[in-house]
C-alpha cells in the first residue's frame, strides 16, 4: 500500500496555521514568529513532510542554495572556514553545496558548470585567480558571486579575505629581524594562484627593504601538503649553501618540513627555524610550537555568506574591508641575533 505523501496544506493544518505561514516559516524561518516556527517544524517531522525543491524554484526563481567551490578540502583553514560558511547561510535560510576542484583550473570550469545548471542562488570561489570559462558561466546565468580569501580593488563588492602581500613582508620582516639573512620560500605553486604569488612578492619585498635577496633558487614551489614541506627541506639541503630559515605558505607544509628536518637529525630551529601560515590547532601543537601567522578563518566564512545572501537579495553592502592577520611568534623559530624580541614590538603584533 502507498503511503499518502504529506503535503504543505497537510502541515498547516497539524500546525493550526494558515498557508502562506506555513510556507513562510520553510522559506524564511528568521522572518516568522518563533512560536508558529516550532508549531511548522514539528509538524513536518511528525508528517515528514518534504518540500519539493524543483517546483519551489520555478515558482519563485530561487533555490535557496549557495555552491562553494575550494581548492581542497584537506587542508584544515577551509574545513573552519566551510563550517562558519554552513552554519550562517543556516541562519540565512539558504543550503551549502560545496565541492573542490584539487587546484585544477579546468576542473573547476567544470564543477561550476555541473552546479549551476541545477540550478543555485550564487556562488561563492577562493581567490581572484579562475578561468575565463568560471567568470562567463557566471555572467551567463547572472549569479551574484564571492571571491573568498581574496582583497582586489578592482571588485570592492565581491572580495572577503585578507592582504596576503601584507602577511607575507610582515613574517619575512620577523624573520629578518631574529637575525636571519639566509632565508628560503615554499610558497605552494604560482601558476593559477594569485594568493602564492602575493607571498613571493610580499617576502620579496620585505627582503629587499632590508638589502635581502630572495634567491630564485631558494623559492621552492611545493603543494600545500605534508609532503610538499618535506620535499622542500629535501631539495633546500642538497646544496652546500644552505638557509637558515624557512617560510613555508602554510603550516601543514611548515610541520610536513619539520618532520623532514628530524629524519634527517636536523635541529628545528637551531639547524633551521620554520614558520607557516594560517595557525591550524595543530602549530601548537607539534614540537617545537610554529611560528604563523594567524588568519581570520571563520570570519571568512561568515562574511561571505552575509555577502552572497546580501547581493542576492539585493540589499545595499557597500565595499568590503581587508580582515585582519596576526603573527604568532612561537619556538620554531631562533632568533640568531643574540636579540630577544623588543616588548613594545611584540605588543604591536599582537594588538594587529
Amino acid at each position: 500500500m502507498t503511503r499518502h505523501r504529506a503535503t504543505l496544506a497537510d502541515v498547516a493544518r497539524l500546525a493550526g496555521v494558515s498557508l502562506g505561514s506555513a510556507s513562510r516559516a520553510l522559506a524564511v524561518p528568521h522572518e516568522v514568529r518563533p512560536a508558529t516556527l516550532e508549531r511548522v517544524q514539528c509538524a513536518v517531522a511528525q508528517l515528514g513532510y518534504v518540500r519539493n525543491g524543483a517546483a519551489q524554484a520555478l515558482a519563485s526563481r530561487r533555490t535557496k542554495t549557495i555552491a562553494a567551490i575550494y581548492p581542497t578540502l584537506d587542508n584544515p583553514i577551509f574545513a573552519v572556514s566551510i563550517q562558519a560558511l554552513q552554519q550562517t547561510l543556516w541562519g540565512l535560510g539558504y543550503q551549502l553545496l560545496v565541492a573542490s576542484h584539487d587546484y585544477e583550473p579546468a576542473r573547476e570550469v567544470d564543477l561550476l558548470r555541473a552546479i549551476v545548471e541545477r540550478g543555485v542562488d550564487g556562488i561563492v570561489l577562493v581567490g581572484t585567480d579562475h578561468a575565463d570559462g568560471v567568470y562567463d558561466l557566471q555572467r551567463q546565468y547572472g549569479l551574484p558571486y564571492v571571491l573568498s580569501w581574496a582583497v582586489d580593488e578592482t571588485r570592492p563588492g565581491q572580495c572577503v579575505g585578507f592582504s596576503y602581500l601584507d602577511a607575507a613582508q610582515r613574517m619575512a620582516n620577523l624573520v629578518v629581524e631574529r637575525g636571519h639573512t639566509r632565508i628560503a620560500l615554499c610558497p605552494g605553486i604560482a601558476d593559477c594562484n594569485e594568493r602564492v604569488r602575493a607571498r613571493i612578492q610580499g617576502t620579496r619585498a620585505a627582503l629587499q627593504a632590508h638589502g635581502l635577496v630572495l634567491r630564485d633558487d631558494w623559492i621552492v614551489e611545493r603543494p600545500f601538503t605534508f609532503e610538499g614541506g618535506r620535499s622542500a627541506v629535501a631539495q633546500l639541503f642538497q646544496a652546500s649553501e644552505r638557509p637558515t630559515a624557512l617560510i613555508c605558505g602554510t603550516d601543514i607544509q611548515a610541520v610536513g618540513a619539520i618532520g623532514e628536518c628530524r629524519d634527517r637529525g636536523l635541529r628545528v630551529p637551531d639547524d633551521l627555524s620554520i614558520t607557516g601560515s594560517d595557525d591550524i590547532e595543530l602549530a601548537s601543537l607539534v614540537e617545537p610550537k610554529l611560528t604563523t601567522v594567524r588568519v581570520p578563518t571563520a570570519e571568512i566564512g561568515r562574511r561571505s555568506a552575509e555577502r552572497i545572501v546580501g547581493l542576492i537579495e539585493g540589499r545595499p553592502l557597500g565595499e568590503t574591508q581587508a580582515l585582519q592577520t596576526m603573527l604568532v611568534t612561537r619556538e620554531s623559530l631562533k632568533d640568531i641575533a643574540g636579540l630577544a624580541p623588543h616588548p613594545s614590538r611584540h605588543r604591536k603584533e599582537k594588538q594587529r
